[in-house]
């Protein structure tokens, strides 16, 4: 069997396919790419595999470790120190709508940068309207079941929703016009 031709040789398509995956195992090799928002440094917002292009990796890893540590540390006082299976649940809830409320707010950290350069180029109109959608839908099934630790923790999750879809109204995306339109 002959790569070059003749019986056994690959078909047009499976070396379309062999260069395709050339070229994108060649782009892994060079770098995970660039930062999320790369043309926008100011919403300082990096996806976890481009921490390694820039300075604050050891500052992103200290802070996930120290919550990873908080939750090991919550953890560790369910199971250890609080005996009474009801009580425990109670304590749970709470612990657990402190975190759900806080990732719900932690968007607004870049309020004042959006408002000041009139920009919603950090903001991901996606996710927010995905955010919205399910802090409403969780914020129903706890209505539903009556239960405070599912629809109140989610209720900022609306709410904040509500306030980037605003800042979206007010101030629009642009697109940039770094692209040559094609003459056909």
């Amino acid at each position: 069997m002959s790569l070059r031709g003749g019986v056994g040789s690959p078909s047009p398509p499976s070396l379309a396919v062999g260069r395709r995956l050339a070229k994108a195992a060649k782009g892994l090799r060079a770098g995970l790419g660039p930062p999320a928002h790369a043309d926008h440094p100011e919403c300082e917002q990096y996806p976890v595999p481009a921490l390694s292009h820039h300075g604050c990796q050891r500052t992103v890893l200290l802070q996930t470790a120290a919550l990873l540590g908080l939750l090991l540390l919550g953890y560790t006082y369910f199971q250890l120190l609080v005996p009474d299976w009801t009580s425990r649940l109670r304590q749970l809830g709470l612990f657990c709508s402190i975190f759900t409320i806080s990732m719900y707010l932690s968007p607004l950290a870049d309020l004042a940068k959006i408002i000041q350069t009139k920009s919603t180029q950090c903001l991901s109109f996606s996710l927010t309207v995905a955010t919205l959608l399910a802090s409403a839908s969780w914020t129903l099934y706890g209505l539903h079941l009556r239960d405070l630790y599912i629809m109140v923790p989610n209720i900022p999750g609306i709410l904040t929703s509500l306030v980037r879809l605003g800042l979206f109204w007010q101030y629009p995306q642009v697109q940039e016009k770094n692209y040559s339109l094609l003459q056909t």
